[in-house]
Parts: structure tokens; sequence; C-alpha cells
């Protein structure tokens, strides 16, 4: 990892929190009460919660994605920490059962309407929307839809950023030893979490 690398994962993050935040702010002027009382529908329970994310992960096809809306909308009071939790839990286990059955069916990931799926196939139009919205928009309610937009897209773009940053480590032998060096069982869901962490990807872990 060169110091041009560390550089473009500082970058990264410095866009990922900016988008993160401009969008909690925007969401709560835009929606407020009302997108919390969907939000609350959504999650009555643990298990409704649970479904949330599975359904949202399977959609989108990122569970990174659906984790860092979740955050923005406790960030902006819109949700709780207690319904937050269910959601992340159930976007962690679509992202594993959305890839499973795309690998069942056969469906290549080069598919075109798969591939339009992806928060980097669509992130790009979502940004553009955001800024004919901002732009060109009198009413402040379209403002803000347009900046909720523009830092969701802000947000993906630093993910990708850092992302793209360290992914030559999944190629150096060093790094994938530490996958196999723990024998005990919590050692290694330690070691998984960590990495998935730094290369902010759960199916690059898992393809390692």
């Amino acid at each position: 990892m060169t110091v041009f690398d560390a550089l473009k994962l500082i970058g990264g993050l410095c866009l990922f929190l900016f988008g993160m935040n401009t969008m909690g702010e925007a969401l709560e002027r835009r929606a407020g009460n009302k997108l919390r009382g969907i939000l609350a529908k959504m999650t009555t329970n643990k298990f409704a919660g649970f479904l949330t994310g599975c359904a949202v992960t399977a959609v989108i096809q990122s569970s990174s994605a659906t984790t860092v809306m979740v955050v923005g909308f406790v960030n902006s009071g819109l949700m709780n920490l207690r319904q937050a939790i269910n959601v992340i839990m159930g976007a962690n286990v679509g992202t594993t059962v959305t890839s499973w059955i795309l690998s069942l069916s056969g469906i290549s990931s080069e598919n075109v309407w798969v591939s339009l799926l992806k928060p980097s196939s669509f992130t790009p139009v979502l940004a553009l929307v955001g800024i004919i919205l901002y732009m060109f928009s009198k009413k402040s309610e379209k403002k803000d839809s347009g900046i909720v937009l523009l830092g969701f897209a802000t947000l993906m773009f630093g993910m990708e950023a850092m992302s793209g940053s360290v992914s030559g480590l999944s190629e150096v032998p060093e790094f994938q030893q530490m996958f196999v060096m723990f024998k005990n069982p919590f050692l290694g869901v330690l070691v998984g979490a960590v990495l998935t962490g730094i290369i902010q990807s759960s199916s690059a872990s898992v393809g390692i």
C-alpha cells in the first residue's frame, strides 16, 4: 500500500463522512415525522426489522449501502439504535442469501440487469437527478430531496474510493494467510470482521 493509496483512503473516508452527514440532515428536513412513521412500521419488531434489512439489501445488492443508510437515519433521529441493529443484521444475512440465489440460478454478475442494481451503477444516476433538483428547483422540499440524493451518491463514491485504495491487499500472500492463521473460531470471526472493515467488502473477504 503506497502513500497515494493512503491519501485515497483518507479522501474516501472524508467523502463518506460528509455524504452521510449531509444525507442525514437533508432527510430530517425533507421527511421528518412522516419518514419516521414509515420506518417505525417497517421495524415494529425484531423480525420485521430483520426482513426489512434483507429485502432492501436484496434490491440494491449491497449490505454496506443499506448499513450506511440506516446509520444516516440514526444520526438524523429518524430511527433508534434498537431498530437499526435489527435492520443491519437483516442486511448482512440478505447479502449472503442473494449471492447464494444468484449462484444457484447461474446468473452471472456481468448480467446487465443484475449490474444495474449495483450501487456503483445507479449512484451516478442518483447524483445526476440530485444535482438537477438542487440547482433548478425553486421549492425547498425538492432541493432537500436533491441534497439527499447527492449525499447518498457522495458517501457511495467515498466508500468505493476506500475500497479501491486497499483492493491490492487481497493479492498479497501475507494478507491472505491472515485468514487461516487462527484455528479458534472466535478469533476467526474477529479477523473476518476486521479485514472486511478494512477492504469494505464482505464479498471480497468471502472470495479470498
